[in-house]
C-alpha cells in the first residue's frame, strides 16, 4: 500500500493506494494515522478512491483509526469509496459507525 498525506483546509488527507490488507496496508495504514495524530492532525480525511480492496483485517483498522482519532477528539472521514470496499463496509455495518462522503469537497465541508 502507497499512502501520500498533504494538508487542504486545515485537514490532513491520506491518499490511499492499493490493498488494505493482513501484513500490507494494515500496517502502512496504522501507522500513517498514528504519525498524522502525532503531528497534531484533528481532522483526518482517508481518500480511498485508490483502494482495490479491503479485508477484515483492513476493516479494523478503519475502526482503530476511527477510534484513535475520535478519543483525541478529532474528525476522521472517508470519501471516493470504491463499490466493492463500499459493499464489505455495508456488509459489516460500519456505514453506520463512519462517516463516508462522496468527494474530497464534501469531506473537507463536513468538517466546518
Amino acid at each position: 500500500m502507497k499512502i501520500e498525506k498533504r494538508q487542504r483546509d486545515g485537514a490532513t488527507i491520506l491518499d490511499l493506494q492499493g490493498r488494505i490488507t493482513i501484513g500490507e496496508g494494515d500496517v502502512a495504514l496504522r501507522e500513517a494515522v498514528h504519525a498524522a495524530v502525532g503531528e497534531g492532525a484533528t481532522s483526518i480525511l482517508l481518500n480511498m478512491g485508490r483502494v482495490r480492496s479491503i479485508d477484515s483485517s483492513g476493516v479494523g483498522e478503519l475502526v482503530a483509526a476511527y477510534t484513535t482519532v475520535t478519543n483525541r477528539g478529532g474528525k476522521l472521514r472517508l470519501f471516493s469509496m470504491p463499490s466493492r470496499v463500499l459493499g464489505v463496509l455495508q456488509i459489516t455495518q460500519l456505514v453506520t459507525v463512519l462517516d463516508i462522503l462522496e468527494d474530497e469537497d464534501e469531506a473537507v465541508a463536513s468538517l466546518a
